[in-house]
């Protein structure tokens, strides 16, 4: 017999809000922190969790510890295209009848993903690790993969495809309800926060409350690494992205953050401080690395992590060295770092001016 999911985790934050612990499986996140927002048309999601039987049991059991019903839910607002907030959309739109927004920058994304042949990612992620330097170690598990047919199964290569876009500073359509879309680029390019203009039903002093999905998260620096987009040679800045979009936020003055992982907070400001000065710093020593030349991948090796580099999951280089490619761009665009032609075997390396 199949088992009853554990009881579901959730809280009520008070004036129609709620959130429900969605599982991501084998990850240390241990949970999307999915939002239902009560409006009077039914209830609207902001998120969905992980494409995953025992995140959509969870999901199914917390909408019916909150009353209602899978089947309910009116519309689906994703804050972005990761499988972890974007995975379970299509299964809600399938049995409710849901719209679902997404902004077009992160919906292109989507669709991209979708329309390409199997194993062309996995061609793409292979090309882009041996030009900044990946040794041959890593690269043979995804060739690996590719010759099998294992790209397959990568996650959200069959995400839904939204029906309605979010357009940045308007209103969305939530019946009784004020919120408004805020563009803040940076972890994907189509990233939104989500600011609930009413008054904080505990009567916080601020200026409403804020989903902020990844964007602004209490105790965790998100992820900023280059944009998954093939065409992209040397353009987009997802650093320079990030850090405008927080001081964007910063700037609302809300009384409380809703976050999509960890927990609710209030003084948003001083996160973003943090975050500003965090990535400050991070430059700083970036450019004493660069004073020798260095490949991406070697720049990833030498820089400070929650753990020394031998201890970082295969995974998680991947991830690592998108960041430090993200940080060099942004230094390049500032004029304080330049390539260095000529190295050999097709990988570019950089040092500091």
């Amino acid at each position: 017999m199949p088992q009853e999911p554990a009881e579901p985790q959730v809280s009520d934050h008070g004036g129609g809000v709620h959130s429900i612990k969605v599982p991501i499986p084998d990850n240390p996140l241990g949970h999307t922190l999915v939002h239902l927002v009560d409006t009077d048309r039914g209830p609207v999601l902001v998120d969905t969790g992980w494409d995953d039987p025992a995140s959509w049991d969870t999901l199914a059991a917390g909408l019916r510890a909150l009353g209602t019903d899978v089947s309910a839910v009116h519309g689906v607002v994703i804050t972005h295209h990761h499988p972890d907030h974007h995975g379970l959309s299509g299964q809600v739109r399938d049995a409710s009848g849901a719209w679902i927004a997404m902004h077009p920058a992160d919906t292109a994304v989507v669709r991209r993903t979708r329309e390409a042949e199997p194993g062309v990612w996995l061609d793409y992620l292979c090309a882009k690790l041996a030009a900044v330097g990946a040794p041959d170690e890593h690269l043979a598990p995804l060739r690996g993969a590719r010759a099998s047919g294992r790209g397959r199964a990568l996650p959200g290569l069959r995400a839904a495809l939204p029906d309605r876009e979010i357009v940045p500073g308007e209103l969305l359509p939530l019946a009784g309800r004020r919120l408004r879309a805020i563009w803040t680029p940076g972890h994907t390019p189509g990233h939104v926060c989500l600011h609930l203009e009413e008054e904080h039903p505990a009567q916080l002093p601020g200026n409403g409350r804020m989903f902020s999905g990844d964007h602004l998260l209490p105790g965790i620096t998100p992820h900023i690494g280059l944009y998954e987009d093939p065409d992209d040679a040397a353009g987009a800045d997802p650093l320079g992205d990030y850090l405008d979009s927080l001081e964007r936020v910063g700037r609302l003055g809300v009384a409380e953050v809703l976050p999509a992982h960890q927990h609710p907070f209030t003084e948003p400001g001083v996160r973003v401080a943090e975050l500003l000065a965090h990535h400050e710093d991070r430059l700083s020593d970036l450019l004493t690395l660069l004073s020798t030349p260095l490949t991406p991948w070697q720049l990833a090796e030498r820089m400070e992590w929650n753990r020394p580099w031998e201890q970082i999951p295969y995974g998680s280089r991947t991830i690592a060295v998108s960041e430090a490619e993200a940080h060099v761009r942004r230094l390049e665009k500032l004029g304080r770092v330049e390539r260095v032609e000529g190295a050999g075997g097709g990988v570019t390396r950089y040092r500091s001016l």
